[in-house]
């Protein structure tokens, strides 16, 4: 019998500013493991948010363009979807801009559990 011990390289996880899954995302980076964000649009629901909305204002941005842009400055792999080629197009259009410091440490806040998918949430497998 072969036993073969590895390593996680990568977690593909649900992880927006509305879901941040504070305690799995401090355990990958502790153990490098890269973190793959999908659903970072949150499916639409927060689009609308109206703090989300000034924010994205303030950097003439759409708020999904700032949602995406949250992901890669926390250092997250991000696979937003869209099937829409000028919203493909938008969503590329993210390394133009920076969010400051004080507006991360807010958009850091806003968790509120909210998964869009299917999550399993709970494991021998989670820290």
């Amino acid at each position: 019998m072969v036993v073969i011990l590895c390593a996680f390289a990568v977690n593909q996880i649900e992880l927006s500013p509305y879901l941040t899954f504070d305690e799995v995302v401090a355990y990958c980076q502790k153990e490098q493991i890269v973190l793959e964000a999908y659903s970072p649009l949150t499916k639409g629901r927060k689009v609308r948010d109206p703090l989300l909305v000034s924010m994205a204002t303030k950097y003439k941005k759409t708020a999904g363009q700032l949602l995406i842009r949250w992901s890669i400055q926390r250092g997250f792999v991000c696979i937003p979807k869209s099937v829409k080629e000028e919203r493909i197009i938008e969503n590329a259009n993210i390394f133009d801009f920076e969010i400051s410091a004080e507006d991360m440490k807010i958009m850091n806040g806003l968790n509120e559990n909210l998964i869009t998918g299917w999550a399993v949430i709970n494991g021998p497998w989670l820290p």
